[in-house]
């Protein structure tokens, strides 16, 4: 790795360092989905790869600050430690931060790049259908009551939050998977989640 200039794939190896093969497999996804959405929306495909592999590094144990919002925290990080260490322009550097800080569904605030838009509603899409619900599952705790009403509230959150037209058709799939699976485990719960 060289000290003055990161590459992707350096980042992609830190990516899987600190975060494990978890956070690389949703980057993955995540990339996909953007090229899946973005129809009309062209967008940095650099820039956007290293958003999508950095955007939670502020919710991994390293990097994690109490009382900071994870998507503010991965901005810090890559603003302060990797940033400087990228050969990219300033106005990719300032929409690769506008990415990864805008990229949670929570978060209201509009965003100004098409890498920020796609990369939010990629990681909305990613919250919903059977990936949804294994990520959800796989998070714990090992208490399905839990999980599955916090699956119910991020379904809620997030189902009419799309405002690209193929987000919004692949979210509609997602949802009605979830729908009916979430209809089978209540079966097979006997009301006893």
């Amino acid at each position: 790795m060289s000290e003055t200039n990161l590459l992707l794939t350096d980042i992609i190896q830190m990516t899987q360092q600190v975060g494990d093969s978890w956070a690389v497999t949703h980057a993955k996804r995540l990339i996909e989905l953007v090229k899946q959405i973005s129809e009309e929306h062209s967008y940095d495909s650099l820039v956007m790869e290293f958003a999508a592999y950095m955007h939670d590094w502020g919710a991994l144990p390293i990097y994690a600050q109490k009382g900071v919002e994870h998507a503010v925290r991965s901005r810090q990080v890559v603003e302060i430690d990797i940033l400087p260490q990228l050969d990219l322009t300033e106005n990719q550097k300032a929409i690769l931060l506008e990415t990864i800080e805008l990229h949670d569904y929570r978060d209201m605030r509009p965003t100004h790049s098409n890498e920020a838009l796609l990369l939010r509603e990629a990681d909305m899409l990613e919250f919903l259908g059977m990936i949804g619900m294994a990520r959800d599952f796989a998070r714990g705790p090992r208490n399905v009551e839990i999980c599955y009403k916090r699956i119910l509230g991020r379904q809620a959150d997030i189902r009419d939050r799309f405002s690209l037209p193929r987000a919004q058709e692949i979210a509609q799939i997602r949802l009605e998977r979830m729908d009916k699976s979430l209809r089978w485990l209540e079966v097979e719960s006997f009301g006893a989640l």
